[in-house]
């Protein structure tokens, strides 16, 4: 009997130390990671963490909403788009790319009822091009950058257990994608994060990349640039929202500290073989008009100019945090609403200098 505990034992005591080792093994290869749309405004500050590891970097971006300046000169970049299926499976075999970072795609909300097309094409079709591309591959993970907005119109705080309900097409592709990338990890044998953002603002502390795209609609984005002006003027789509001031309420999140949460992610599914969903937050919920504020006792000469909702807006949500806090153990650096309006606005005088052709 007692030798029969034993060997129970030591069987255990093998088995635990051959886990460990495997885990080492997994953390100490060096991985080929490729991030999709890594000359954006997120996937740049991705790439700026990344280049610090010891991983070799591969950027693919069409440079439609991508911009040159914000590439890393030590990432190797190629100018590509998601829809060419041909090019991603090549890329990522001669590359043997280990992990992706998928970021590419199309991301305004308005735009995206206008142009159903456009964001089918790049958000869903694009992302199953990509999964495709990893089939027969070296590639054992993907991270992908979904939005909070895949919730639909939920009223507060939500967390992951909230069965997705997407209203606006924006949403719906988001996804769309997201269900791709479930569906085809077993598969295809990788393991996944899908990280739903909530409002991503400022800009690196480094003082060499932000956003630079102006396009998307962002609100932070927006008021900074109006920040330069004599006499700026904030404009705020909705004051009719069942809010407490009727603007809408959103979760803002410094970029920085959102890049950072890849980098850990990516480290966890290396590290314990799990697929996971994560909200991307601080679980502080501020109205547009809260930000507007802010930025008038700044500029007192602000004007606030208030229109029509935007088709596809959602009118409050804002992230429990508990679960990517409790996995990931965050410490975030930037969770300071006046912080990240001051970065987004150093970053506008920045790109003044900046030749962006």
């Amino acid at each position: 009997m007692e030798s029969q505990l034993l060997l129970s034992g030591t069987k255990n005591i093998i088995g635990k130390i051959f886990d460990y080792i495997i885990s080492i093994t997994k953390m100490s290869k060096k991985q080929n990671i490729l991030v999709t749309g890594g000359a954006g405004y997120i996937g740049a500050h991705i790439v700026e963490l990344l280049v610090k590891t010891k991983a070799n970097i591969i950027i693919i971006d069409n440079l439609v909403t991508g911009h040159k300046k914000l590439l890393n000169k030590k990432a190797k970049f190629i100018k590509e788009d998601i829809k060419n299926k041909t090019s991603l499976t090549k890329i990522i075999n001669d590359y043997e790319v280990n992990s992706v970072i998928h970021l590419a795609g199309s991301l305004n909300v308005s735009e995206a009822e206008k142009n159903k097309k456009k964001y089918y094409k790049n958000n869903v079709e694009g992302t199953l091009n990509l999964v495709n591309a990893c089939k027969n591959s070296s590639v054992k993970n993907i991270i992908f950058s979904s939005s909070c907005s895949v919730y639909g119109n939920v009223k507060g705080s939500v967390n992951e257990k909230i069965k997705p309900n997407p209203q606006g097409y924006y949403a719906l592709t988001k996804y769309k994608a997201e269900e791709i990338i479930k569906k085809f990890s077993k598969k295809y044998n990788y393991k996944y994060a899908i990280l739903r953002y909530f409002n991503v603002a400022g800009a690196s502390p480094s003082g060499k990349i932000g956003e630079i795209e102006t396009s998307h609609g962002h609100l932070i984005k927006n008021i900074a640039i109006q920040s330069l002006k004599k006499k700026p003027v904030i404009t705020i789509y909705g004051n009719d929202y069942k809010t407490k001031d009727g603007t809408c309420v959103r979760d803002y999140i410094h970029v920085s500290d959102l890049a950072n949460i890849h980098i850990k992610t990516l480290k966890y599914i290396i590290k314990n073989s799990k697929s996971l969903i994560l909200n991307c937050g601080y679980g502080k919920p501020y109205s547009v008009l809260d930000i507007a504020n802010i930025f008038k006792k700044k500029k007192k000469y602000t004007r606030i100019n208030y229109k029509n909702r935007r088709s596809g807006d959602i009118a409050e949500v804002y992230s429990d945090s508990k679960k990517i806090n409790k996995i990931l153990k965050l410490k975030p650096k930037y969770d300071n609403l006046e912080y990240i309006l001051d970065s987004a606005y150093n970053w506008e005088k920045i790109i003044k200098k900046f030749k962006l052709n």
